[in-house]
């Protein structure tokens, strides 16, 4: 194969004497040569490292309930690169309690949230792919901000990245008469199985080329994103999606994008891989302390909860329904327990009397209680 070469600008008219430039990428099926040692290195390190927050979440009783407070994390840090501003502690709370001028973006971060639980389950089935796509961005998209741009749909016309117009745009992606021939392509590229390359620089690559597709009117960050975890999980790295990439992106924003525009423009693809690689183990590395935390804090809570006796079994039963919906009201206690209003009630009181719960100040409707430790492990 020949030396990589990332693709080329072509000027198109946009009429009165206007003209713009896009950017139209090679095939995936290039030639990659490691200059740089050290990428190697990066990789062994990268992939042991998933394989040990794989194995926690093999090894966690109850790690469901934990996996979708880190799918909620993950669904906030990637909405948030995008502009939205829903926190965490929002996040976790019922619609009817969000500001109604900030329900749009809460939506989003529920979208996403869904988006990857259908994303993962339709793995069963469906493999990464083109279908795939548009299935999980006709979810990111639905009832939000982006209902207009097209869920589900390739776009039939031209979009840019930065700037207010394709003149002064930071980047241009290709001209949507090429978009389904790439993303077929990228597809390919996933499931070819002649050439002889590590799962972590091919998801690299696919992440580089989807990012500069661009196939979407809105939403294509979230959805690249979350497909980094589709096809792990696809591959066997992950056994669930415990890893959340976002926050590095997030943290290093600029290095990210800087780490894509030198790929296009100086066909310089190693040190976005050695990027990726660095975050696949910065990422790893934090979600393992984030188990190891939920360990020691569970321990904590399973020895207070040894004062309150006979109601011992109810609490066990409501701490392991927090550990999903850590925000819960007096009647959500009621409904997860199937008890009556006032035994759900001396129990919240016993619970926020062992410093476990805590009440939720500031929402009028309801009074609500959070397992404040818990949340707080998933700010950090």
């Amino acid at each position: 194969m020949n030396k990589f070469i990332a693709g080329k600008f072509q000027k198109h008219d946009i009429g009165k004497d206007s003209e713009f430039q896009a950017f139209l990428p090679n095939s995936l099926f290039q030639g990659y040569e490691f200059q740089d040692k050290s990428t190697l290195l990066l990789l062994e390190e990268a992939t042991r490292l998933l394989g040990e927050v794989n194995a926690y979440s093999r090894l966690i009783p109850d790690v469901e309930y934990f996996i979708k407070m880190h799918v909620k994390q993950e669904a906030v840090v990637s909405s948030r690169i995008e502009g939205t501003r829903t926190e965490i502690d929002e996040a976790v709370l019922p619609k009817e309690e969000i500001d109604p001028e900030r329900r749009d973006e809460w939506q989003e971060v529920q979208n996403y949230v869904e988006g990857m639980n259908v994303g993962i389950k339709a793995l069963q089935s469906l493999p990464i792919s083109v279908r795939l796509l548009k299935e999980v961005h006709k979810i990111l998209l639905s009832n939000g901000r982006g209902e207009e741009k097209l869920p589900g749909e390739i776009r039939k016309s031209q979009n840019w990245i930065g700037g207010s117009t394709l003149r002064t745009a930071h980047f241009v992606p290709p001209h949507h008469a090429h978009v389904d021939e790439l993303l077929s392509d990228w597809e390919k590229f996933w499931h070819d199985k002649t050439g002889e390359m590590p799962v972590l620089i091919k998801v690299a690559l696919m992440h580089y080329q989807f990012e500069t597709i661009h196939p979407f009117l809105d939403g294509n960050g979230r959805v690249g994103r979350m497909f980094i975890t589709l096809q792990l999980i696809e591959r066997g790295f992950l056994d669930k999606p415990v890893l959340y990439i976002s926050d590095y992106f997030e943290h290093f924003r600029q290095l990210y994008y800087d780490a894509l525009d030198r790929v296009r423009a100086k066909d310089d693809w190693e040190p976005w891989v050695r990027f990726f690689l660095e975050g696949i183990i910065v990422t790893t590395k934090k979600g393992r302390k984030t188990f190891e935390d939920i360990v020691e804090l569970r321990a904590i809570y399973e020895l207070k909860l040894l004062k309150l006796g006979r109601k011992m079994p109810n609490a066990n039963k409501l701490l392991v329904a927090m550990y999903s919906q850590p925000i819960m009201s007096v009647t959500d206690v009621q409904n997860t327990l199937g008890v009556t209003y006032h035994t759900a009630n001396k129990l919240v009181a016993d619970l926020v009397g062992l410093d476990i719960l805590s009440e939720k100040t500031g929402y009028s409707r309801n009074r609500l209680f959070e397992l404040k430790d818990y949340v707080t492990i998933f700010r950090k």
